[in-house]
């Protein structure tokens, strides 16, 4: 009778025998025992899951390098619109002060009102008449001579500002030319403040007074 200890060793000995052997007939079935391993649902999954991840984490490697290349581009843009932008606003502001000066200088050019205080001894007359009156009493002539004034230039100018007879005589005094009043002023075309003063000056010097500047028109026709 065989003892019970070698019983169970013969056991033991014929169950190894038979995964040998088993081994033996898969090995003989297939010569790549890798893709059989492959095929078990378990492995499959494992290896599918490793493969999504490696692909996720190399597409969010490109996007990381892709962010950043188009983030440094887009910052170059915007800095670079950013100083068009201030440049363009600077140079705005530049055209402005410019504008600015050279209104600044024009004013100071041309500070001749274009208009006067009215006495109340010039309360009949209007229009130019009324500022013709003025400044004459300003010069330091009296009413008596401004009626001479208004005979004068009723008869070269109608008191027109925008008067120009056939030889370029300009003017409520029909200064001829008519830039000599640029002297008074480089708004002499249109402002009839700057026109009478001229008139009353160049009377002043060459007759001393209207009266006898009327005079030389009526004896001369002009004066």
């Amino acid at each position: 009778m065989i003892p019970k200890l070698t019983r169970y060793g013969a056991r033991i000995a014929a169950l190894v025998v038979l995964a040998i052997g088993a081994l033996i007939a898969v090995t003989a079935i297939t010569d790549h025992p890798a893709e059989i391993d492959a095929e078990h649902p378990g492995q499959a999954a494992a290896e599918q899951q490793a493969d999504a991840e490696a692909a996720y984490a190399d597409a969010r490697g490109h996007h990381r390098d892709y962010i950043a290349a188009t983030a440094g581009a887009d910052v170059h843009v915007k800095a670079q619109a950013v100083y068009e932008y201030a440049e363009d606003k600077a140079n705005g502001l530049n055209a402005a002060q410019e504008d600015a000066d050279q209104a600044a200088e024009e004013a100071a050019a041309n500070n001749n009102p274009t208009s006067v205080e009215i006495p109340s001894g010039c309360d009949e007359f209007t229009g130019n008449k009324a500022t013709g009156c003025a400044l004459t009493l300003e010069a330091g002539f009296d009413l008596e001579q401004f009626a001479c004034l208004e005979r004068l230039w009723d008869r070269e100018s109608g008191w027109n500002e925008l008067a120009e007879n056939s030889i370029g005589a300009y003017g409520i005094p029909q200064s001829y030319p008519g830039n000599k009043m640029a002297a008074f002023g480089d708004d002499w075309r249109t402002n009839p403040v700057t026109q009478i003063l001229w008139g009353l000056d160049y009377i002043e010097r060459r007759y001393d007074a209207p009266c006898d500047a009327l005079a030389q028109s009526d004896a001369e026709g002009f004066y």
